[in-house]
């Protein structure tokens, strides 16, 4: 889509349609219109009025176009292919209830008992669970109360506040840590998967099939490499927003969705695997012009935001080199006048590689 030209269907230019509208009343009428003329001062009064209606049309019929769309217009398009738009969804983490004494009786843990680690953010177990006689203690899942990530990232051990006491149980912890919640997809993730649903049209299993389905477990996933590394075994691997890797509960969600009978060949081994994170350091020295030496400090702030640019750049795609000639660039972009990278070198990624940055050292040389 980024190929495409810009289309206009309504010329809104206002100087371009006074210039019509007077040039077609002066051909009708045969009389010329001076500037203080009242009627030629109605005709221009008339102009806003044109611009407005045409800027409507213009936006109005771009809703109709996959690169201009936005909110419902865009859910519009997508239902034409069959693509909805992917909705919040709420984290999800392992929550391990213990009784307070080892019991001759099974204790049952009620659907919907809440935990918290006492910010506000509630938990609640998704089914209900048993700990069988004799046993001190059973894992849960549990989801969290409100869609989206305010429920991700709870380390292990945080959530350890029973909200509904349940008769016998002594503590509770969540096992492993939050993760899996995410918001509606935005419009721009969303065209893209639209843009590639027809290749889910086919059985025959190609990568841009593969790709749409994975895409289509979680709005978070961002790139997605899909390889065979032998025959018959095909190789999903999804990356997340600002490079985030994915955790056991979204990598489950991918295979479910893509190893769905209705949706892979029946001769194809579907697996998801995270990506390996590849760490680069950054260690760079830069120099300003003097010719800049009065506006140096905002200098420095924009080359810095330059690097971390840079840096969000380098994670946000699978197998994408780490290159440090782009980090020059985005710096020289910055307002610096000439700068020397020790580390990165140029390192060639494997697809189902992600470039992560370690230790960031930016060095200012002066003016020069």
């Amino acid at each position: 889509m980024a190929d495409l030209e810009e289309v206009t269907f309504a010329e809104k230019d206002s100087t371009t349609i006074e210039t019509e509208i007077i040039d077609q009343y002066e051909e009708t009428s045969g009389v010329t219109l001076y500037d203080a003329d009242p009627r030629k001062k109605l005709l221009q009064a008339l102009v806003p009025i044109i611009v407005g209606q045409r800027s409507y049309i213009d936006s109005a019929a771009k809703q109709n176009l996959l690169y201009y769309a936005t909110g419902d217009y865009l859910d519009h398009l997508g239902n034409l292919v069959g693509c909805d738009r992917t909705a919040a969804i709420a984290a999800t983490c392992t929550v391990r209830f213990t009784l307070s004494v080892v019991r001759t009786k099974d204790t049952v843990i009620a659907s919907g008992i809440r935990v918290t680690s006492g910010d506000g953010v509630y938990f609640a177990t998704t089914a209900e669970a048993t700990i069988a006689a004799g046993e001190t203690y059973v894992d849960a899942t549990a989801q969290c109360t409100t869609t989206g990530t305010e429920g991700n990232d709870y380390a292990i051990g945080t959530l350890t506040t029973l909200v509904d006491p349940v008769t016998y149980v002594a503590s509770v912890t969540n096992t492993t840590a939050s993760s899996g919640g995410t918001a509606e997809e935005t419009d721009d993730a969303y065209r893209e998967r639209i843009q590639l649903a027809p290749e889910s049209f086919s059985v025959a299993g190609p990568t841009g099939a593969y790709e749409y389905w994975a895409k289509s477990a979680s709005s978070e996933i961002n790139d997605v490499a899909v390889y065979s590394p032998s025959a018959g075994v095909v190789t999903i691997c999804p990356l997340l927003t600002d490079g985030e890797i994915p955790g056991d509960e979204l990598l489950a969600s991918v295979l479910e969705v893509c190893n769905d009978t209705k949706i892979r060949p029946l001769t194809d081994n579907v697996k998801v695997v995270a990506p390996t994170q590849v760490s680069y350091d950054i260690d760079v020295e830069y120099y300003i012009s003097e010719d800049d030496a009065t506006t140096a400090a905002s200098i420095q702030t924009a080359v810095e935001s330059a690097v971390e640019t840079y840096e969000t750049w380098q994670r946000s795609v699978l197998g994408r080199g780490i290159d440090p000639s782009r980090l020059v660039y985005l710096m020289i972009k910055a307002g610096a006048s000439r700068v020397t990278v020790t580390s990165p070198t140029y390192t060639v990624l494997e697809q189902n590689q992600v470039a992560k940055e370690n230790t960031v050292s930016i060095n200012y040389g002066g003016t020069e």
